[in-house]
């Protein structure tokens, strides 16, 4: 045998691509008021005030609420997530490049509407709970007042509540004995699937169902934000996709895919296309917790 034959060696790729670790769409859509099938380019929610008990003479007359009536509007903006596949190239590969395509966008698309209820969220102008991480009773006491501050403004109602932390915050909360042991959190309440895909869990502790979620505004840094809300306080519109469009994501017809054949380009063009848009219905329900993810978890 010559010795040289290493040369002629071939290299072997597997036929299943690895995509890249991402968030795999929107975990967010069921802790929000969520209307999909929207015919134009926005949404109005409508918000009523709240009334006031009166007292009367006998024979009077009744004083008026005089509710106020608002409403807040959503508006949509159009996103698409797509890429070229040339027919030629296909031949040269061993992978499903359509497929691999058509998986990337379809999780494109639902960060996107995370990315966007985080923005509604941001826009709260109730005061934010800053949360000293120095020690576990701190991080407990931060998070105890958040809850606290909604219950304050009337907007803490149990079932309704969610809440959303950096990765960080999400470990300093784990290691609280309240927060992790089956002693203060039963084992048929500590996770929450229903209505929400599978794989997209959150944690029922005091009241809030809790999750974590990489895409905090601010996360890895030293301001780093999280969000304690209640589920009517968030809208997001989503407009129905066309007709063209084949419904993705369990059926649902907010989230649109194609693909299509190119003669002049000899491709197809695999794209995922959506609207929508996120909009805060009442400020009072979202309190906004800001934390330091750069100082190492407390040990005590």
């Amino acid at each position: 045998m010559s010795t040289s034959i290493d040369n002629s060696f071939i290299t072997q790729y597997e036929k299943d691509a690895h995509e890249v670790f991402q968030l795999r769409g929107s975990r967010f859509k069921p802790s929000v008021r969520f209307r999909d099938g929207v015919i134009g380019s926005t949404d109005v929610f409508q918000v009523i005030g709240k009334g006031t008990a009166t007292t009367k003479a006998r024979h009077g007359t009744i004083t008026p609420m005089n509710q106020s009536h608002t409403t807040a509007t959503c508006t949509l903006a159009d996103f698409y997530a797509g890429d070229w596949v040339d027919r030629l190239d296909v031949a040269k590969i061993n992978i499903d490049e359509r497929k691999a395509i058509a998986s990337g966008g379809a999780m494109a698309i639902g960060r996107k509407i995370d990315n966007q209820i985080m923005t509604a969220l941001d826009t709260t102008s109730q005061t934010a709970v800053t949360i000293t991480v120095t020690s576990d009773a701190a991080v407990l006491n931060g998070v105890l007042e958040t809850i606290e501050d909604l219950a304050i403004l009337d907007s803490f109602v149990e079932g309704e509540m969610y809440g959303v932390l950096s990765p960080r915050m999400w470990a300093r909360l784990m290691r609280l004995t309240q927060f992790s042991n089956a002693d203060f959190v039963g084992a048929g309440g500590q996770e929450f699937t229903k209505a929400i895909p599978v794989g997209q869990r959150w944690k029922f502790w005091q009241g809030v169902l809790w999750t974590f979620h990489s895409g905090v505004p601010g996360v890895g840094g030293a301001t780093s934000k999280g969000f304690v809300w209640n589920r009517n306080a968030i809208g997001y519109c989503a407009g129905e996709h066309p007709a063209n469009l084949a419904g993705t994501m369990q059926g649902e017809t907010s989230i649109g895919a194609d693909i299509t054949w190119h003669g002049d380009r000899a491709s197809h063009f695999v794209n995922h296309a959506m609207s929508g848009g996120a909009v805060m219905i009442d400020d009072t329900g979202v309190i906004e917790i800001n934390s330091n993810d750069t100082t190492a978890i407390a040990t005590s």
